[in-house]
């Protein structure tokens, strides 16, 4: 069995392994890390021969890590990054290259109709109906976008959120609030059959599934980095943040916003980011928090896109595809019986 992880911002882990009577035997371990003392490789090795091949991802890194020598160095991996490179080859997982994938850049729409989209396109990858797509979002009105398990009352401000014409709905995933205008973010969501994060733990397939977006963010000279749990950031600030949902059909749902441009002082307004506690120094410092990628690079938002489409084209192989008339009403019909609804939007009061 052959399995391969390559480590988010770092080097490629790649195992290789037999079980016999559910113990794996024949382990070695290859990659272009670097690794101190030499010897400290068979000791990897050592670890993890013997090992149940039930074992846990868990289970695998504390043996690695209990066998290394003292003062050992590993750069570019780690002892959970064995485990997962371990955990696919025993799962037969998938990679990037694996599948044809699609490239959806299409119209905006309503945001309700955002988060439909995302269930419904979602749930056909996992069913088979869908090739595993990208798809970037486009925005023409205002709105707020919370988690799933986020209080609507201690997020937003009903009044203020009103007055400025904010809607405020809710995704399916979890995580924080996003602040929303036409313009001013770019989001983009990945629908993937579970299969290409199998033996990951959910920080591990964060970065994974986001390594290509922060290759295409260096490319135009930010000097991004994926901040766990789930931020996208750069040494000026934060850039965007990520949720993901695993659906029970097979599919994983990964999702990101990242800041084109902010109103800062609009945003402190509309979500209740602890301003009751702020002072205007406070209220300057929330806005600061998120550094938008125009200040960063002086591209248009269109420039960035071009650039992320590209990026991941290059990197995975993808051809244009757009969301098909069977989908846009299977959405319609989920925004009337769920995502527009008051129990759902206020599901969490």
């Amino acid at each position: 069995m052959h399995g391969e992880y390559k480590v988010p911002g770092g080097k490629l882990v790649v195992v290789d392994l037999e079980v016999v009577d559910n113990v794996i035997s024949g382990f070695r371990l290859a990659g272009d890390f670097f690794l101190e003392p030499d010897d400290a490789l068979e000791d990897i090795n050592d670890a993890v021969n013997g090992l149940s091949a039930d074992s846990d991802a868990a289970t695998i890194a504390a043996a690695v890590r209990a066998a290394l020598p003292a003062g050992a160095t590993l750069l570019g991996f780690s002892p959970e990054s064995v485990a997962v490179a371990v955990r696919r080859s025993l799962a037969h997982a998938s990679s990037w290259r694996d599948y044809d994938w699609q490239l959806i850049h299409t119209k905006a729409v309503p945001p309700v109709m955002q988060m439909a989209l995302d269930e419904v396109l979602a749930v056909e990858v996992g069913e088979g109906r869908r090739q595993p797509t990208l798809r970037i979002w486009e925005w023409n009105e205002p709105a707020v976008v919370i988690g799933s398990f986020q209080s609507l009352k201690n997020e937003v401000d009903a009044v203020n959120a009103e007055k400025h014409g904010f809607t405020v709905v809710r995704r399916v995933s979890g995580g924080g609030a996003m602040f929303m205008e036409a313009g001013s973010v770019i989001t983009y969501s990945i629908y993937v059959p579970t299969e290409l994060v199998h033996g990951m733990t959910f920080a591990d397939s964060y970065a994974f599934l986001d390594e290509w977006v922060i290759t295409a963010l260096k490319s135009l000279g930010i000097d991004a980095h994926y901040q766990p749990l789930n931020d996208i950031t750069s040494p000026t600030g934060k850039i965007g943040g990520a949720a993901q949902k695993r659906l029970g059909s097979g599919a994983v749902l990964h999702h990101v916003t990242m800041s084109y441009d902010m109103d800062g002082e609009k945003m402190v307004q509309v979500l209740r980011i602890g301003r009751e506690k702020l002072s205007d120094k406070g209220i300057t410092s929330a806005a600061k928090r998120v550094d938008p990628l125009r200040s960063q690079t002086g591209l248009s938002r269109a420039e960035i896109i071009d650039r992320m489409k590209q990026t991941f084209t290059s990197l995975y192989g993808a051809t244009p595809g757009d969301i098909t008339d069977e989908e846009y009403a299977k959405a319609a019909g989920l925004v009337e019986s769920k995502f527009s609804t008051a129990e759902w939007i206020g599901r969490v009061p």
